[in-house]
């Protein structure tokens, strides 16, 4: 029993140290990747990005939808003296007192397509009037339509309808890019913190067999086999791969720091990040690669919108500065009464017809002017769009042939790596027997390290321009599907 007490209290203090110790957690470039996007800051400002312009969306959306508005005045009282005509021809001053309400419902819809506007009214007004014989009176307005036309001026509705929904387009293709410069930026942090772990361990194991090395060689200086520059040259080395190590270490929490900031992780626990294994050959076919890029890019979207945004410009100066025409009419029921009762008994029409007219006469060459600036800019406009649609797909077509060359140089790197590694295993052996000197060893140890990191780094490549290729044509290649995601879900 007492040994049975003692193992138990054992584990329990050995549970307890451990629980006590920073947790250590192990991530993939997708397990980065994914938490970057669902909770890294850059996320969350991309889905608030997004959400600001869809509401701009549905603001213009609502803007063709029928408004139901309700106005009322209850009461406006009115004390003054005002000037009368009496029966005499005469006119003289007298206080008046009265009192006024009214209460108006009004249902309006803009027509896009035309630029005008048809309302529905109806409205109730009484009037009372305070003097030696107190009287109240009612107007009433049970049904008006209205109909506001303007006949020639510029009509912001229809290119808005034109404009706007481009507009959108753009917002949700926007989002999809920004995630995807997103993936970029954490796959620089996880590669930054990858690297600075791999380096670190490369010091770690290099001061390892830099001490062992030392031991030997102190033991080999003693039995006056080697010379003492020899040894001194060990010591040295030792002396070095001991600082490499310390720097190495502090990178390590520098560039862990940067990933969990990124991340929005607040925890104190370590992070082990594993190195991608599987990589597939990608062959990206470039005409496919452009053709995803003009259907998918933000940048070929915004090419429409620009146009249609300068031929709206052109058509805004030709016909706010020259002769315009506005027409209204209204038709209705009106009636007035003493009584409440009576106001809506045997209504009588009402008609309104206006026509408003604007003829410039003399504008000293005001309008010819705007009208030229609109149609240069619109020049200029078409000029810039012809040049950045060849931009556009250059910066495809060299974006694809590098990526496609990156899978055979990751091959190189990393059959470099793994040779420098055993080459370097070889030389310490022989060098241990006697067989090589310290600078040979020196080199191989040299060209193992530089091996490994060029293997690192063509990795990070690699990973950057998949993710740069999928950004620039917002298209899968591994999946073969055009990049998307639940919009709904994001509003």
């Amino acid at each position: 029993m007492r040994f049975i007490f003692s193992l138990i209290l054992i584990l329990s203090t050995c549970f307890i140290n451990l629980k006590a110790q920073n947790p250590q957690k192990t991530l993939t470039l997708d397990d980065v990747i994914t938490i970057a996007k669902k909770q890294s800051p850059d996320g969350l400002v991309a889905i608030n990005k997004f959400k600001s312009s869809y509401w701009q969306f549905r603001t213009y959306k609502a803007s063709f939808m029928p408004m139901l508005s309700f106005n009322a005045t209850m009461p406006n009282i009115n004390r003054s003296i005002s000037k009368i005509t009496n029966p005499d021809g005469s006119q003289s001053f007298v206080e008046t007192k009265s009192t006024d309400y009214s209460a108006k419902m009004s249902l309006s819809k803009t027509i896009g397509l035309t630029g005008g506007q048809i309302s529905i009214n109806s409205g109730l007004e009484r009037l009372d009037v305070f003097s030696a014989t107190n009287t109240t009176s009612y107007l009433s307005n049970p049904v008006t339509i209205g109909f506001n036309q303007p006949l020639f001026s510029y009509n912001s509705y229809r290119w808005a309808n034109k404009i706007q929904p481009l507009m959108y387009n753009e917002a949700k293709q926007q989002y999809l890019e920004d995630i995807e410069l997103l993936s970029m930026k954490a796959t620089n942090l996880f590669f930054d913190l990858l690297d600075a772990q791999i380096r670190a361990h490369i010091a770690k194991v290099n001061q390892a067999n830099n001490d062992t090395l030392y031991k030997i060689a102190k033991g080999r200086y003693n039995l006056g086999k080697i010379a003492e520059n020899e040894l001194l040259q060990l010591e040295l080395s030792l002396l070095n791969s001991n600082l490499q190590l310390e720097q190495t270490r502090n990178e390590v929490e520098v560039a862990l720091f940067k990933l969990k900031s990124f991340l929005g992780i607040k925890s104190n626990e370590k992070i082990e990040l594993i190195i991608p294994q599987q990589i597939m050959n990608i062959k990206i076919d470039i005409e496919k690669a452009v053709a995803e890029a003009r259907n998918n890019r933000t940048d070929a979207i915004a090419f429409d919108r620009k146009l249609i945004e300068a031929r709206s410009n052109v058509n805004r100066a030709r016909t706010e500065n020259r002769f315009n025409a506005n027409i209204y009419a209204l038709y209705g029921l009106t009636q007035s009464a003493n009584t409440y009762n009576a106001v809506y008994k045997s209504p009588l029409d009402q008609q309104q017809l206006s026509l408003g007219l604007q003829v410039p006469i003399l504008d000293w060459g005001l309008a010819k002017a705007k009208i030229k600036v609109a149609e240069s800019n619109q020049e200029l406009v078409n000029t810039q769009i012809a040049q950045q649609k060849i931009d556009f797909d250059q910066e495809i077509m060299i974006k694809a042939m590098q990526f496609n060359m990156q899978y055979s140089q990751l091959l190189i790197s990393a059959k470099a790596d793994t040779i420098g590694e055993k080459r370097f295993l070889v030389t310490k052996e022989r060098y241990m027997i006697g067989k090589l000197n310290i600078t040979d060893l020196n080199i191989a140890m040299t060209e193992k390290d530089v091996a490994s990191q060029s293997y690192l780094s063509a990795l990070r490549s690699f990973w950057n321009n998949y993710f740069e290729m999928r950004r620039l044509t917002l298209y899968d290649f591994i999946n073969n599907s055009t990049l998307n995601v639940d919009f709904e879900t994001m509003k």
